[in-house]
């Protein structure tokens, strides 16, 4: 399917090899960020919770601005400004009208490269994050996500929580240079996109790209890459229970998946969809809410990552249902497996998906993201469009196939909390 023109994708790199991407909207809102491939993963034990510590201490001060101006400045001309970290990413951005574009780089770029981290500040915002971990740590819908990617990469970087430890989040904060040092050895600009999505000019784009970024430059320093170790796909089935103080019972099962860019990573993205992929006509949906009532809420997703990846299935249910509910998951999976798609059932399952990434499309903020974050893996980003063409030509057979290899039971780990 061909885009208008208004729509095209631009790309540009840096003579220091940070990666600009940029696609032209007819909205008079730009979304400008900088995503950065630092994150959980890349930390090592002592240091966990350093790449969302980071995330959240630039904003209490740079070199040019006070906490109070960074939210006055973007919030003065009516913009938002926001910032998120991943096991893989830290990604800065904000969103603004297109006349406000220039300024608000400005200050994106100076987030990323100019901290203070004074440490008055910086304490302040010590006192939130643990109350973020306190406020996490009672939330069980949210938790055992942490538990469960702990469990299937144990031994790993990525079992590590995002949010770190009290214990290693008191040491980050005793020095500004701790944080600041882990920024020079990981902010690296191979490892940075520049992302604008908006209806503004290329040449511009590039223009305020090289005043504000181009002086990062690659350290000489080689990283460590003991955290950075390939995991293992090979796994056998376990289970684990937790005991919570919770009314009801949640449970977590699923196993390794597809990293970023492998062949059948999409044929997994559309096989998640017929399972549990967030509608109301998914078969685990139909089944455990619609046919039994068992659950008030089930989905799955698939997580893929750099180099790894992962699906899971979530679901809370009164205690005494538990194991009709995993009967009930491991029958879906079963049928996935053994019984191939007719061609209506595929052809319906096309249709869904194609509808559901086009209204997600209506999201800029999601489009921005998503093109920040291909471009960061592939070097290029396709639009849903190019995107679901690819899609289109999965078969049933494929998609028994991809089942047979990740739903296979002998590798399925399933995580309870009772």
């Amino acid at each position: 399917m061909k885009l208008p023109n208004m729509y095209e994708t631009f790309y540009h790199n840096l003579p220091n090899g940070l990666q600009i991407v940029h696609r032209k909207t007819t909205s008079p809102v730009v979304y400008v960020g900088i995503m950065v491939g630092a994150g959980t993963r890349h930390e090592l034990p002592n240091e966990n919770g350093m790449a969302h510590y980071i995330e959240h201490c630039v904003f209490k001060g740079t070199q040019h601005y006070t906490a109070r101006q960074i939210i006055n400045h973007i919030e003065g001309i009516g913009g938002e400004i926001n910032a998120y970290t991943t096991k893989e990413e830290t990604t800065f951005y904000a969103a603004t009208l297109r006349q406000h574009f220039r300024t608000t780089l400005h200050l994106l770029a100076d987030l990323v490269l100019r901290p203070t981290f004074h440490k008055k500040e910086t304490d302040k915002e010590l006192t939130v994050i643990l109350d973020e971990i306190e406020s996490y740590n009672d939330s069980p819908s949210e938790l055992i996500y942490d538990d469960f990617e702990n469990m299937i990469f144990e031994g790993s970087s990525l079992a590590m929580p995002i949010l770190g430890t009290k214990r290693t989040l008191h040491r980050i904060s005793k020095s500004p240079d701790i944080a600041l040092n882990w920024m020079q050895q990981h902010y690296r600009p191979e490892r940075i996109v520049l992302f604008v999505l908006g209806n503004v000019g290329t040449k511009q784009v590039i223009a305020a790209a090289e005043r504000e970024l181009s002086s990062i430059s690659s350290t000489s320093s080689t990283l460590s890459t003991s955290n950075l170790s390939s995991i293992s796909s090979s796994t056998t089935a376990s289970t684990r229970i937790f005991r919570r103080h919770t009314h009801q019972t949640h449970i977590m099962l699923g196993s390794h998946a597809y990293p970023i860019g492998h062949p059948k990573q999409l044929t997994m993205y559309l096989l998640n969809n017929i399972l549990g992929g967030g509608s109301m006509s998914s078969r685990l949906y139909l089944s455990l809410r619609e046919k039994y009532g068992l659950v008030y809420n089930i989905d799955s997703q698939a997580v893929p990552l750099s180099d790894t990846g992962y699906w899971n299935i979530y679901l809370a249910c009164e205690p005494q249902h538990k194991d009709h509910c995993l009967e009930l998951c491991h029958k879906e999976l079963q049928l996935l497996r053994d019984t191939t798609l007719t061609s209506a059932q595929l052809l319906r399952a096309l249709r869904q998906l194609e509808g559901q990434m086009a209204i997600s499309a209506e999201n800029q903020e999601n489009n921005a993201l998503a093109m920040a974050k291909q471009m960061l893996y592939h070097h290029h980003a396709p639009a849903w469009q190019d995107t679901f063409a690819r899609i289109k030509e999965i078969t049933s057979a494929q998609l028994q196939e991809v089942a047979n290899e990740v739903f296979a039971p002998e590798k399925i780990y399933t995580l309870l909390y009772d």
